[in-house]
């Protein structure tokens, strides 16, 4: 499940709840084959091995023989350490960041070792994204089912749609816990060391790790990161018993389907759950502390998600109001939640319900780390980071060789994004400075039909224009224009473009229609590669696809032509296709010489020949006259 996406935007007013204290101990894992190296997206250049065979084909099997039995011990032994350090790299937490830290370290020849005081692949896997994906797909396939109107428009007939509920539940299960699997075995297959239990920094480049009550392992490293992660924000006042008011850890879990349940929060959260609650049968309130629903969208997306995903379904809202307090269900009384004027403070209402799912944000999971022991201080619970990820103390000093990623330094409380920022600290960990931009990083929500966007809002657009002293544009296109979408019976979308005209920078892109979130990959890798509308504008598109939805809406783009390029930072590819012609240029002269060089050469050949012709005429000739005599 998606995170609150604005930058640093929770503010938790308890503290995080302590981290698991699960079995103690540590164990190595060896990989016994090369071709596990597939995790890390190591291409077989990259090993070192010839694409091509050579006569002696016998000999090469030979030396890959040789190149495999070094390189599997290279990955037994996971890297050779700096001197004086059992590590080179240690990550404390194996969520989607860590996990992506350790297998690039592993790739870059770090030694690494990773602390995880639950299970490996942390809230992503576990208990947020990839679960809530499988409740999504069913959701998805029951408002296909159910909709009466769709299926006579494709010519089908269907009877009535129904689930059964465990079934459902044990879907999500076994789809974290295949993923669960999967990352646990890529870790092994590269050598990582999974070390079991809580981590705790000691002090520069020392870490221990293990269970309460245990002995604890005490380990150095060169460097260390911090990817701790995030639990649920449970605000004051309300009581989780997990049954009847439940975070999304419990609903994940499927145990029952309310017929009514209050949503305190319409973020990413609380939107996709109210998609699963309405297509399983559910009726469901919002409860919502600002005066719009959705309000970390785009206006203009979610005033048109709102009239698709909210006003038809049986949803209905309360916005301008804090949930104050909040009672379980027992002994036969409703889940009863007190509503409070959030500018006020001053009583608005009382609802009762069958359920209530908290989806107020995420705190990060930063307690027992500790951090006073190399003079850090959280904020509002996140580690304080500067934008190489480096962590700073409470002097303003940089704290030299740690790192934090992910959801615990608050930056972007994305899965994705603590797995680029892991990626980012792993090359400059490794001699080469990088630094994310994390405007690039793409954002999705995943309802029917989807929400996804990179970059900035229209109103953010607008006001750091303000500020810079430019001008922005927009320009839309509808997925009832798309033949793909149509075919598909599914034309209700919007496809938005915020851009400046006088240079075609790309500020934002929103989108709002079907595949959305697979949609927006080319507007993201756009930003990142700095890519500009003129350039983008010519490249082409499948017919008939949902793509071609971005294809319209980077040509209805006014304004940006390619004169103004050379003013402004040109793009990676125009960059890239420059160095190609150039180096065609020169292959093209080095051609042109190499000729010219045959044709004297074959000059002087010529004239060495008819020399000797004359010569050969010259014998025969006194040979003759010879005989003569």
């Amino acid at each position: 499940m998606q995170a609150l996406i604005s930058l640093s935007t929770v503010s938790p007013s308890s503290p995080a709840v302590a981290r698991s204290d699960r079995a103690v101990g540590s164990f190595s894992t060896n990989a016994s084959k090369p071709s596990s190296f597939r995790f890390c997206g190591l291409r077989r250049e990259a090993l070192g091995l010839s694409i091509t065979k050579p006569h002696g084909s016998s000999r090469v099997a030979l030396s890959q023989r040789r190149f495999y039995k070094k390189f599997s011990a290279s990955l037994k032994d996971n890297g050779v350490p700096s001197k004086g350090f059992d590590y080179d790299l240690v990550i404390i937490g194996a969520g989607v960041g860590g996990h992506g830290a350790a297998l690039h370290a592993v790739e870059k020849g770090l030694k690494t070792a990773i602390i995880e005081g639950d299970v490996v692949g942390g809230t992503c896997v576990n208990r947020g994204c990839v679960p809530s994906k499988a409740l999504l797909a069913v959701s998805g396939r029951m408002r296909e089912l159910q909709s009466e109107h769709h299926l006579k428009a494709l010519g089908l007939q269907v009877s009535a749609a129904g689930y059964d509920r465990q079934g459902v539940a044990d879907h999500a299960n076994n789809l974290a816990t295949k993923i669960r699997n999967n990352l646990t075995n890529s870790l092994k297959a590269l050598g990582v060391d999974i070390l079991s239990g809580v981590g705790t920094i000691l002090g520069p480049q020392k870490v221990k790790y293990g269970k309460v009550g245990f002995s604890d392992q005490v380990i150095t490293a060169k460097d260390i990161i911090i990817a701790t992660g995030s639990v649920p924000f449970v605000p004051k006042g309300i009581e989780v018993d997990g049954k009847t008011v439940i975070t999304s850890d419990h609903a994940l879990k499927l145990e029952f389907v309310p017929d009514w349940i209050a949503i305190v929060g319409s973020g990413y959260i609380g939107l996709e759950f109210s998609d699963v609650y309405t297509a399983l049968g559910s009726e469901v309130t919002f409860i919502e502390a600002l005066d719009q629903l959705m309000p970390g969208f785009d206006p203009e997306i979610g005033k048109l998600a709102q009239r698709v995903l909210i006003n038809p379904r049986k949803i209905d809202y309360h916005t301008g109001v804090f949930a104050s307090k909040i009672t379980p269900a027992k002994d036969g009384k409703p889940v009863i939640i007190e509503l409070i004027d959030a500018k006020t403070k001053e009583p608005r209402d009382t609802l009762e319900v069958d359920a209530a799912l908290i989806a107020t944000g995420r705190a990060p999971y930063t307690k027992g780390l500790g951090l006073e022991n190399i003079n850090v201080e959280t904020q509002r619970g996140f580690v304080p980071v500067d934008e190489r990820m480096r962590v700073i103390d409470k002097n303003g000093n940089l704290v030299p060789h740690v790192y934090c990623i992910g959801d615990a330094n608050g930056k972007m409380m994305l899965a994705h994004a603590a797995s680029a920022q892991g990626i980012s600290v792993v090359e400059q960990v490794s001699g080469k400075d990088h630094v994310l931009n994390h405007l690039s990083i793409p954002a999705a929500c995943f309802t029917h039909p989807e929400i996804s966007f990179v970059g900035l809002t229209e109103p953010q657009a607008r006001e750091r224009a303000e500020k810079e002293g430019y001008e922005i544009s927009i320009a839309k296109t509808s997925f009832k224009a798309n033949t793909k979408a149509l075919a598909e019976n599914e034309g209700e979308g919007l496809a938005k473009l915020i851009y400046r005209p006088d240079n075609g920078e790309i500020l934002g892109v929103h989108i709002f229609g079907i595949h959305a979130a697979d949609l927006i990959h080319e507007a993201s890798n756009a930003i990142t590669l700095g890519t500009r509308i003129q350039d983008i504008k010519f490249a082409v598109h499948a017919h008939p696809t949902l793509s071609e939805v971005l294809d319209e809406l980077f040509k209805l783009a006014k304004g940006a032509s390619g004169s103004c390029v050379s003013s402004h930072k040109r793009s990676a590819q125009v960059q890239q296709h420059e160095r190609c012609s150039n180096s065609r240029q020169h292959c093209k002269k080095n051609e042109i010489t190499i000729l010219s060089i045959l044709v004297s050469g074959s000059h002087v050949v010529f004239d060495y020949l008819l020399m000797v012709i004359k010569l050969c005429n010259v014998v025969i000739k006194f040979l003759f006259n010879l005989i003569n005599i």
